[in-house]
């Protein structure tokens, strides 16, 4: 009895690619990304669409990190500009005891201060602080509580304050205990009118005339952070001394001639004054070196989410992409059909339509890329203002517009491929 063996199909169909995979290996890539051109030049308009979505969200994740490295820079200038140099050096707590079970503040002395400065390298300025409150008659038969700040002449550096009107009182005045004032601006325009008025005007204080000699305001606006407010005069540490009646400091400023010599030199500061003083006395160094650490942590943790937020829109850039490449396929039916019947293998095909997704969603990265770039860059040259560029993005734009899509072009690629010859022939 003959015995007639019956082919299957799916075995047939697979030893056929084997074979033939074998024979060839497969097409040359830049035969595959030949026909991706072909099919975008046939359907121009429907894959601009299709890249418009990509295009969108590789421009918004550039413009994202833009605006997260201007606004971070903008924080960063701005608590710079308070003295990133700057050492304030404050009493905190414990005192003396003296006869009779007497305490006493152990507050900081003058002779504190220029141990500091002689002992410590960096110092480029300096100021002691001494602080009284008193009011001052601002016409009309009414008082105004004004804060007294004694300070040396280089508070103005270490403020970095700057003179409206008239000067700021110098080392002559202070050697000579000069009765001078420098007021605030919008206590001198409260007094006085307005800022040049006041120069050369007198107030009264206990009693003790002093002449106003400038006036001042601080380089930024501190929204009362800062030891200065609206009604602050500025008068010579030593003719401070007479309204407060003593020479303890609860603060010292130091300002050092960079930034990173601020850390060390705090502790070197703390440590030398603590030395001084009894054990149980509490001083501590004050510096925005923290302040500018958590800002940048915050900022950059800032501009990370918003990345992510941005990288949705290419998500839904692939999806479009997916949808196109489906309704491409659908189309395209009848020359898959003549493409398998040539001898194409089902990897050629996935091979082919896979790289038509890549192919516009990277045509689309690039795009979004140039726009997302070109626009800070632009505004950096077509005005004064200079924009910080989001370089570092590019590449994650670019990364992630292949990623996205391969991974949305990869259910169209494999329909594509499991297509069956015989159907796709007859199809119409």
């Amino acid at each position: 009895m003959a015995t007639t063996i019956v082919p299957r199909p799916e075995l047939e169909e697979k030893s056929f690619d084997s074979t033939l995979a074998s024979a060839h290996t497969t097409m040359i890539f830049s035969e595959v990304l030949s026909l991706a051109v072909d099919s975008f030049r046939a359907s121009k308009a429907r894959f601009l669409l299709t890249m418009l979505g990509m295009v969108i969200g590789s421009a918004s994740i550039i413009l994202v990190v833009t605006v997260g490295l201007t606004g971070k820079q903008y924080a960063l200038d701005t608590i710079s500009s308070l003295g990133p140099n700057k050492i304030e050096m404050q009493y905190s707590g414990g005192s003396i005891i003296g006869p009779d079970n007497t305490t006493t503040p152990d507050y900081m002395t003058r002779e504190d201060m220029q141990a500091v400065v002689d002992s410590v390298p960096g110092i480029v300025a300096y100021s002691p602080m001494l602080e009284d409150h008193h009011p001052i008659s601002v016409g009309g038969g009414i008082t105004k509580d004004t804060m007294l700040l004694g300070v040396s002449p280089q508070y103005r550096q270490v403020r970095g304050l700057v003179v409206l009107a008239g000067r700021f009182f110098d080392e002559q005045d202070a050697g000579a205990h000069a009765k001078v004032a420098v007021l605030n601006k919008p206590l001198a325009v409260k007094l006085f009118g307005s800022a040049q008025a006041a120069v050369d005007k007198n107030i009264t204080i206990q009693g003790i005339p002093l002449t106003v000699i400038g006036v001042f305001q601080e380089s930024i606006d501190t929204y009362g952070t800062s030891e200065i407010n609206d009604q602050t005069i500025l008068i010579p540490y030593e003719v401070a001394r007479y309204f407060t009646g003593t020479d303890n400091i609860k603060e010292i400023f130091f300002k050092m001639a960079d930034s990173t010599m601020v850390g060390p030199g705090a502790k070197q500061i703390t440590a030398l004054i603590q030395s001084r003083h009894r054990p149980n006395s509490v001083y501590h160094a004050e510096t925005l070196i923290g302040i500018l650490s958590t800002m940048k942590k915050v900022a950059d943790d800032l501009t990370w989410v918003l990345v992510i937020v941005a990288a949705i829109t290419l998500v839904v850039g692939g999806v479009g992409i997916m949808n196109s490449m489906l309704a491409n396929i659908q189309s395209r039916t009848h020359e898959i059909g003549i493409r398998k019947a040539l001898g194409a293998t089902r990897r050629e095909i996935r091979l082919q339509f896979l790289t038509e997704a890549v192919f516009l969603s990277l045509a689309g990265g690039v795009l979004g890329t140039i726009l997302g770039l070109g626009i800070p860059i632009s505004v950096g040259l077509l005005t004064p203002y200079k924009i910080p560029v989001g370089w570092p993005a590019a590449p994650i734009a670019l990364a992630t517009s292949v990623i996205v899509g391969v991974i949305f072009g990869t259910v169209p690629a494999n329909r594509a491929a499991r297509l069956n010859p015989v159907d796709t022939l007859k199809y119409e």
